[in-house]
């Protein structure tokens, strides 16, 4: 996991455990007085979920895990957990002596199968342990501001099928049918992105066709077969459009890293591109090579003959 990513999730769950610690910390002490109790750790638990508006279930364990009252929700009690071991669910095995409350990694619940978090609150009486109390969340209800993830505009390469880079000296590029009339359908590709709207497309060589992805409808693809791509009429089946100032890719870039594209599928008769994307908004290139490896990379490095890409093939 990229490190910027890993933060944008820390980021979230030190979000969320600030607003776990003092309704945890609050409900541990009122249990504390009436521990194992049942139907009286119900009722404390049941005030205190009204404070955890996003908890789905909650519930209080012993020290061995086994579960001393029903699941608590908002609709009402659930008696078919009581006395459940717990044991060995994953929320169970992050508890440390360090801390007084855990908040666990996200892992699939048993029985809704989605992803889901859990925190765990230490209960004590006359300072020693007597149990846990758990609140399960699910995490499409958390109320985080979950700003989208910004991915580093950096070169990314990734290796493909090990079946196929075992077998890789064994291939010899077969001209396609797109191959023979490449230099047809690259000016068609290049005036859709720059004339027609297109801000997303991927040309897959190998199989002459191409999807494309509109500014005026984002949502969908639209897949271009061969005899479209070498039909330059196929311009006219789409608005004209203004080539959008927020770009990444310049418009006078289009063509180039279109005609790189060409470079890399005739370069070499083994390792050669077999689908190529570019993306004008957020300025990637991807590339799809016959070894099935793949790489993501800035444009202007993939326009910069002199980069450590380049420098690799």
């Amino acid at each position: 996991m990229h490190p910027s990513l890993k933060e944008s999730i820390n980021r979230q769950r030190t979000s969320l455990y600030n607003m776990l610690v003092d309704p945890l910390s609050r409900a541990a002490k009122n249990s504390a007085e009436i521990w194992g109790y049942r139907e009286e750790l119900n009722e404390v638990l049941a005030e205190a979920l009204k404070g955890l508006p996003y908890g789905r279930y909650m519930y209080a364990l012993d020290t061995n895990a086994l579960q001393l009252s029903d699941n608590v929700t908002h609709e009402g009690l659930e008696t078919m957990d009581f006395h459940r071991d717990r044991s060995d669910r994953p929320y169970m095995k992050e508890i440390t002596d360090d801390q007084e409350m855990i908040l666990s990694e996200a892992y699939i619940s048993l029985r809704a199968n989605r992803p889901s978090i859990t925190a765990i609150q230490k209960v004590a009486r006359d300072n020693k342990l007597i149990g846990y109390l758990g609140v399960d969340f699910d995490l499409r209800a958390l109320p985080l501001t979950r700003e989208i993830y910004e991915e580093p505009g950096q070169w990314q390469q990734l290796k493909g099928d090990p079946a196929i880079r075992s077998n890789v000296f064994q291939q010899c590029r077969i001209d396609s049918k797109l191959d023979k009339e490449i230099d047809l359908v690259l000016p068609v590709m290049e005036e859709l992105m720059t004339e027609n709207g297109v801000f997303h497309s991927k040309i897959h060589f190998s199989s002459s066709r191409c999807t494309l992805w509109f500014i005026d409808d984002p949502y969908r693809y639209r897949i271009l077969p061969y005899d479209a791509l070498v039909d330059p009429d196929v311009v006219l089946a789409y608005p004209c459009r203004p080539y959008p100032k927020t770009a990444v890719i310049k418009e006078d870039e289009v063509r180039p890293i279109l005609d790189t594209f060409k470079h890399l599928r005739f370069a070499d008769d083994t390792i050669y591109l077999r689908a190529g994307s570019l993306n004008i908004f957020n300025g990637i290139v991807g590339l799809n090579f016959s070894c099935d490896g793949s790489h993501y990379i800035p444009h202007e490095q993939f326009l910069a003959r002199d980069s450590e890409f380049w420098e690799g093939m």
